[in-house]
């Protein structure tokens, strides 16, 4: 098992969710009545990304006994990986265009990189990072060398 192919973001409204990712640029794929999708798949290169009602979601992970929804940092974090400066404030102003809520913003690091965040409608963080070394596969995905 060494590759990861959907995230499912368990969304309170999945149509306000669609059109804010569809403001950002993400191609998706509709499930189900555009009125009322059971599922959304993103068209994206790499892993896929999924929006899924998020009661449905607990419920499907363990149907007699659900994880309890709450609120906060759960710990987790979704990244684009930007391939300049201009492009991580481009994401972020689009992103807050789109309604999401600015946590950080863009600023250099100390790893010696370039990065912003942003939550999205249903409280998902999201980086938008950029480093000068970095580099992209043919596929658009990051190319993480082993150290």
């Amino acid at each position: 098992m060494n590759r990861l192919n959907i995230i499912t973001l368990g969304t309170k409204d999945i149509m306000k969710a669609h059109q804010f990712y569809r403001q950002l640029g993400f191609d998706t794929s509709v499930r189900g009545p555009e009125s009322a999708p059971a599922i959304i798949f993103f068209r994206n290169e790499g892993t896929r990304i999924a929006l899924y009602p998020l009661e449905e979601l607990a419920k499907d992970v363990n149907r007699q006994n659900p994880p309890e929804i709450g609120k906060g940092f759960v710990g987790i974090t979704l990244a684009y990986n930007a391939k300049s400066i201009d492009e991580v404030d481009e994401v972020m102003k689009k992103a807050e265009s789109a309604g999401a809520t600015i946590q950080k913003k863009p600023q250099k690091t100390d790893w010696g990189g370039y990065s912003g965040y942003f939550t999205d409608l249903d409280g998902y963080y999201w980086e938008v990072a950029y480093a000068e070394a970095w580099e992209f596969d043919e596929s658009n995905m990051l190319v993480i060398e082993d150290v």
